[in-house]
């Protein structure tokens, strides 16, 4: 007989093929039309400066592609593309390619139907790149790796219910919505991964206070300053009040880090406990901050690439169109940085808390054996 662990393999193959035949043939679930490119004709570049003597060149192609969703189903629609070199907000498109567009409701009997490239359609690169990350979760993690996934769908949707309840209703705070979400992810990411037991509630807590101190120093520092250095320019587009969504970002974007460093910390102040139960508060002490020391230099730097690499795109941009390098970092990596330091102190914080709150859970514990 097959064992568990093959069938578990085999129902993940057969879901992983459902899904590339779905994402490929789903176009009539989407309401906007649909249309695949099948030729592209490019035109001759054509040079614009702008009114700060930044020159760029211009493209054109004149793109034909049939509809595939939607009343006029089967249809050839004839569309242009501009788009520039840099390729900041635009972009060439090839033959395969599959457009979201908007058709022109003016046409006359017989005549060629046109219409407008709103974006591209996706999601066949992005079902590609989760099922990537899913082999390797399983691959890795085996049993772990699958409550990893079900922990990670889980506070996917919880992230988007909040969102969405934020969107819907602009007088609810988005810092409350926050706060729920932050404890939700806590508990149902470490309960998931490592069962109901003392060091997870001795993780889940050292977690929370951590995020949320690193919140509360974050927004003191930043009232103290009144935001002098920070620009919001990448949030001009939003219609409610920049502040409250980044201490918002700012709160999920420790979460991370902070709940990284709790659960090494506990696992292992819980790891010398279980090999030596006679072993000293004080040793317990002196381990535990000498592994704190260890991981907290690793941690705040990869949180720092990550928040900051985000920006290279934006400011490469910015130096190739001529902007001063102080002009460009401060334009991009003022709210990166912001966000990377308020990670960095939940993360040097949540090692003293973990430490001693795992030592208080580990007393109890001894107390009641």
């Amino acid at each position: 007989m097959l064992s568990r662990s093959i069938y578990f393999y085999v129902i993940m193959a057969f879901l992983f093929v459902v899904s590339v035949v779905f994402v490929n043939h789903n176009d009539a679930f989407y309401d906007r039309p649909i249309a695949e490119v099948t030729k592209v004709k490019q035109e001759d570049k054509t040079e614009v400066t702008d009114q700060h003597h930044n020159t760029d060149e211009l493209f054109t192609q004149q793109i034909t592609a049939k509809l595939k969703n939607g009343e006029a189903k089967g249809e050839t629609i004839h569309l242009q593309n501009e788009y520039s070199a840099s390729g900041a907000y635009d972009q060439a498109y090839q033959p395969g390619n599959d457009l979201f567009v908007s058709l022109d409701t003016d046409k006359e009997k017989n005549a060629t139907l046109t219409g407008k490239i709103i974006d591209v359609k996706r999601d066949k690169y992005v079902l590609v790149a989760a099922w990537v990350f899913v082999a390797i979760l399983l691959i890795v993690g085996k049993r772990q790796g699958l409550f990893s996934i079900i922990a990670l769908a889980i506070n996917a949707m919880i992230l988007s219910y909040a969102l969405d309840i934020y969107v819907k209703n602009s007088d609810i705070s988005l810092l409350f919505l926050c706060s729920i979400s932050v404890v939700l992810f806590t508990a149902i990411s470490l309960l998931f991964l490592h069962g109901l037991n003392e060091k997870t509630f001795a993780a889940i807590v050292a977690t929370l206070l951590g995020t949320f101190l690193s919140l509360l120093i974050a927004s003191v520092v930043i009232w103290a300053t009144s935001e002098s250095g920070l620009r919001y320019e990448e949030m001009q587009f939003l219609t409610r009040p920049y502040q409250v969504i980044f201490i918002a970002s700012l709160f999920l974007g420790s979460l991370g880090g902070v709940m990284d460093i709790a659960i090494t910390m506990t696992s292992s102040i819980f790891g010398l406990y279980e090999k030596n139960n006679a072993i000293s508060k004080k040793a317990l002490q002196t381990s535990g901050m000498e592994i704190g020391k260890d991981i907290m230099g690793t941690i705040t730097n990869i949180l720092l690439l990550v928040y900051i690499s985000g920006s290279i795109p934006m400011l490469i941009l910015y130096l190739n169109n001529g902007s001063a390098l102080t002009f460009s970092l401060t334009m991009n990596l003022s709210l990166e940085v912001a966000r990377a330091l308020a990670g960095g102190i939940g993360i040097v914080l949540s090692i003293p808390v973990s430490l001693y709150t795992s030592i208080f859970f580990i007393n109890r514990k001894r107390a009641k054996s």
